[in-house]
């Protein structure tokens, strides 16, 4: 009795040692294959491409940041504004659903100029600054901008170490700038309320309003 148990361990021993052997060998097969196949690094395809399920074999690992990944032409990404085609309407702000676009209108005495689509300036920038740390990427921004000059681009990699440096600046204007069109545009206010006030004034003739005084129907007397 005792040497048939004996046997038995000893065949549960060489068969888990086979076993493992063999699902050793498979594996090794396996990575074997990968890495024949690995000797040239494929191409980098985006998954919009036909090709993609096909080319699968070689290096996947890219070289970045002299190679990446095509990136698709709708994707949602970096924002950026065109501020030469802006005309500081203030929808994208108002439709922000983080408030991650902070925007200080500046309103001009007269035209100051016309975007690409022909589109009057009539509001100067003093300030328009985008906080990709607080985005979210929806993009309804960019479809309520009348001049398409608010876009998502592809830049996808724009990491830091100060949240402070996520804050893009797309105005223009000098402080110098700013000051004189606030004055500008104060002058022409004071200039406008000033007339108003003029013409509200009375002439020096007087003008003597007699009320017109109407007379009460009586009523009419029975014939006796």
């Amino acid at each position: 009795m005792r040497t048939l148990e004996t046997y038995d361990a000893l065949i549960k021993y060489f068969s888990n040692i086979i076993h493992s052997v063999q699902t050793l060998s498979i594996g090794l097969k396996l990575t074997l294959k990968h890495l024949w196949e690995a000797r040239t690094a494929r191409d980098p395809l985006g998954i919009a491409d036909e090709d993609y399920f096909i080319k699968d074999k070689g290096i996947a690992t890219l070289q970045y940041p002299k190679e990446s990944l095509p990136i698709p032409n709708h994707g949602r990404y970096k924002l950026h504004n065109e501020i030469e085609d802006c005309i500081v309407c203030d929808l994208c702000a108002k439709v922000c659903p983080v408030n991650c676009i902070e925007i200080e209108p500046i309103r001009a005495t007269d035209i100051i100029g016309k975007t690409s689509d022909g589109t009057n300036k009539r509001i100067h920038a003093a300030k328009f600054d985008i906080d990709m740390s607080k985005c979210c990427f929806c993009g309804l921004c960019t479809t309520v901008c009348p001049t398409e000059c608010l876009t998502m681009t592809k830049s996808y990699d724009f990491s830091t170490f100060d949240c402070a440096d996520h804050v893009y600046e797309f105005a223009e204007m000098t402080p110098l700038q700013i000051l004189e069109a606030k004055q500008a545009f104060e002058e022409k206010q004071r200039t406008k309320s000033t007339s108003l006030v003029k013409s509200m004034k009375p002439s020096g003739d007087k003008v003597v309003f007699k009320p017109k005084m109407f007379k009460p129907k009586l009523p009419k007397k029975k014939d006796d």
